[in-house]
């Protein structure tokens, strides 16, 4: 293929009926490659933590296509015990 191929828009389908904001805020973090976690018991489901966000995603095999499924405001305190039992150990 040449480098000149462009890719499909990534397809955002929102199951919830979350906010614009939301739904828009998720689709920056996908369009810029912000890392994710694998949900380990679930095949294809993602965590991707924004700004204030933290998204539930179910993600197609072919990436054309992410579910959003839930948000949740992230819990600054919790991230921050949990990155000092790491370090401690």
């Amino acid at each position: 293929m040449s480098s000149t191929t462009k890719r499909l828009p990534l397809v955002v389908e929102d199951l919830r009926n979350h906010s614009a904001e939301q739904v828009t805020e998720l689709r920056v973090l996908l369009e810029h490659g912000a890392p994710t976690k694998a949900d380990p018991r679930r095949p294809g489901f993602f965590e991707l933590q924004g700004l204030q966000n933290v998204f539930y995603v179910f993600k197609y095999p072919t990436g054309a296509k992410v579910l959003l499924l839930g948000v949740w405001e992230r819990d600054r305190v919790a991230e921050m015990v949990d990155a000092s039992c790491c370090c401690s150990a």
